[in-house]
C-alpha cells in the first residue's frame, strides 16, 4: 500500500486504484473521508484518521453533516 500526503489530504492507494482518502485541516477537523467499498471493513478509515491525529496533534472532529456511518466510525475511534 502506498500512502500519499498532499495539501491536507492523505491517500491510500495501490498500483491499481485508490483505496481511500481523508481531507482535513490543521485543527484536526475532517472534511471528508472515503474508503473504496471493496476495501471497507479492513481498518483503513481508522488508519486514515490516526494519520490525521498524528499529523495535527489534535482530537478528530468530523465536520457536519455526519452520516450514520461517520458517527459509527467516530465512536469507534474515540473509544480507543
Amino acid at each position: 500500500m502506498i500512502i500519499d500526503e498532499f495539501d491536507g489530504v492523505f491517500t491510500f492507494k495501490n498500483k491499481n486504484t485508490t483505496l481511500g482518502f481523508v481531507r482535513f485541516n490543521n485543527n484536526g477537523e475532517v472534511e471528508y473521508i472515503f474508503v473504496n467499498p471493496i476495501f471497507r471493513k479492513k481498518g483503513l478509515a481508522k488508519k486514515l484518521l490516526e494519520l490525521v491525529k498524528n499529523k495535527t496533534g489534535k482530537s478528530i472532529i468530523l465536520q457536519k453533516p455526519i452520516s450514520p456511518l461517520g458517527e459509527k466510525l467516530l465512536k469507534s475511534v474515540n473509544k480507543d
